[in-house]
């Protein structure tokens, strides 16, 4: 079987057959869901502001919808 180590305890486990992985219990994979909650991992994101060209499309686009109900 294989053994992985538990992502919040670093504790080796077996993979096949556990309920809880890739986590080694219950009380690591919460641990690991209320740091995900508590917004202490995110996922990398790239922040973009729209420019007057971008409003100017979606009012097109807006009215063109419109037109065409």
């Amino acid at each position: 079987m294989p053994i992985v180590k538990c992502p919040t305890c670093r504790r080796e486990t077996e993979y096949t057959g556990n309920e809880f992985r890739p986590f080694c219990s219950k009380r690591c994979k919460l641990i690991d869901f209320g740091e995900w909650a508590d917004g202490k991992y995110a996922l990398p994101t790239q922040e973009t502001e729209l420019g007057e060209e971008d409003f100017d499309e979606i009012e097109r686009l807006l009215k063109e919808k419109e037109a065409s109900q």
